[in-house]
C-alpha cells in the first residue's frame, strides 16, 4: 500500500520537527519536504507532488493562503 506523502510548511522548524515525529509515527504516512516559507512551499509542491500539504497561515516572504491559492 503506497503511503500518504506529506509537504510540511511551517517558518518554526520547532513546529516542523513535532509534527513530522508525529507523522513519522504512522505507518502510512510519510514526510516527503520541509518548507520554512510560502515561496518553498510552493517550489516543493511543484517538486515533490505531495498527497497532503499541512500549510501555516502566517510566513514570510508568501504567506500560506497565498501559497495554497498559488
Amino acid at each position: 500500500m503506497a503511503k500518504i506523502r506529506i509537504l510540511l510548511a511551517d517558518d518554526h522548524t520547532l513546529f516542523r520537527q513535532g509534527i513530522k515525529t508525529l507523522i513519522s509515527a504512522e505507518p502510512d504516512m510519510e514526510v516527503v519536504g520541509e518548507a520554512w516559507d510560502g515561496q518553498h512551499a510552493c517550489d516543493l509542491t511543484d517538486a515533490l507532488h505531495p498527497d497532503v500539504i499541512v500549510m501555516d497561515a502566517n510566513m514570510p516572504r508568501l504567506d500560506g493562503i497565498e501559497a495554497t491559492r498559488r
